[in-house]
């Protein structure tokens, strides 16, 4: 997969970072699949690689500032001309002024001039990619419908060992081709999601829950978002939030409220990911006032809850395209197919607990994918954030085997 590059016109904008070098390869990659490069640079940039370097393998003059001399280089027109904007490597100060708009380098200007997509792909030493204030400016470009290229792991220029590598040149071209083609696929597409716990009230205090936090199902929603579908996020009990222009969030609390929210999204869905962790059972009667501690022991009845995946299985049309997931201890396989044909599947995703770094509360996840066609793909350990980019690319897979 991966749309072929040649005529596409690129903006490649470099900061100041020792991964600049590899700015040459990715110059060459991105010719040598036919496109047309503009090269950007932040003036500190042009102190780890030089513009003649750049401007030779682009065959383009090479901008680093918004005046040479006395012309005016407009970042208006290099905005619309542009099919992609790149910024690679992406340094913590740039991110942090495209954020803001403070704009005082070519780059910036460009960025905001732009009216293509823009990838970035940053790179640091690893406390300063941490670092919350790094962090929350990623979230909010990404909340712009910028796209983020994932950091690689490995030795860094302090010599710590960790995240905050810019991805290699072979793989920006990989990500941005794949993304572009995958991204045309969910345009306008509308995603139903939930995601998270359900906590079902006891008394005014207390509440059955479970140890889902939600953030596989919010990864998810990113996912989608990023390749412009049109999401609605339904999140049960969660201290996580959906940054994003192209998810609706709506925040619930218990099975019932998600049942309601969930049936009534999914009128204009084409794909709905059930990834919340929906409580089974609830208190037949939920007490008003909190209740007191007595001698003996406390019974409360419980008595199932709507099941939103059976119902919105039995409802389906040939357009809709539903995914389950699995979260087993026992029987997985079995249990996961299982529930993958009851409740009217086109895939499910299963979890094992009793996978190492799986399940809730991770930031990692461990997943096999079945279809209904009786397929599994198996996949390794993963961060949570490329687990969801594979089920958004098993979904986009399996809907166009599917007409």
């Amino acid at each position: 997969m991966g749309m072929n590059l040649a005529n596409k016109k690129i903006i490649l904008g470099i900061c100041g970072s020792i991964a600049a070098y590899k700015a040459a390869t990715l110059v060459r990659l991105l010719i040598k699949q036919g496109a047309q490069v503009r090269v950007l640079m932040t003036p500190s940039a042009t102190k780890f690689i030089s513009p003649l370097t750049l401007s030779t393998l682009s065959k383009n003059t090479v901008h680093t500032s918004v005046i040479d001399d006395d012309s005016w280089n407009n970042h208006v027109e290099m905005g619309l001309w542009a099919d992609f904007m790149i910024v690679a490597p992406a340094t913590a100060t740039t991110l942090a002024k495209m954020r803001m708009a403070l704009c005082d380098n070519i780059i910036v200007a460009t960025y905001l001039s732009a009216k293509c997509p823009v990838y970035f792909a940053p790179a640091m030493d690893l406390d300063m990619w941490k670092h919350p204030a790094t962090q929350e400016n990623i979230q909010k470009l990404q909340s712009y419908g910028n796209v983020m290229i994932p950091v690689g792991h490995g030795e860094l220029a302090s010599g710590l060992i960790g995240e905050g590598r810019m991805a290699e040149p072979e793989d920006i071209v990989k990500f941005v081709s794949e993304n572009s083609e995958t991204k045309s696929y969910f345009k306008g597409k509308s995603v139903l999601i939930t995601a998270g716990p359900t906590y079902e009230a006891i008394d005014p205090v207390r509440f059955i829950g479970n140890r889902s936090t939600g953030k596989m199902g919010l990864e998810i929603a990113k996912s989608f978002a990023q390749k412009g579908a049109n999401v609605t996020l339904v999140l049960g009990p969660s201290v996580l939030d959906a940054a994003h222009s192209n998810i609706k969030l709506i925040r619930v609390q218990s099975a019932a409220e998600m049942y309601k929210q969930a049936v009534k999204s999914y009128k204009k869905a084409n794909i709905a990911v059930m990834a919340a962790a929906v409580a089974d059972y609830t208190p037949k009667q939920v007490a008003k006032q909190k209740i007191k501690k007595k001698g003996g022991a406390l019974k409360i009845e419980l008595e199932r809850t709507l099941d939103i995946a059976a119902k919105l299985g039995s409802v389906k049309t040939k357009k809709q395209f539903n995914v389950g997931f699995a979260l087993e201890t026992n029987n997985e396989v079995a249990s996961a197919k299982g529930k993958l044909e009851r409740k009217n599947f086109d895939m499910i995703v299963l979890n094992s607990l009793k996978d190492k770094g799986a399940g809730f509360a991770h930031d990692t996840n461990k997943v096999t994918i079945f279809d209904s066609k009786g397929k599994t793909h198996s996949y390794p350990l993963k961060s949570k954030k490329e687990v969801a980019q594979d089920i958004v690319q098993m979904v986009e897979q399996l809907m166009r085997a599917k007409k």
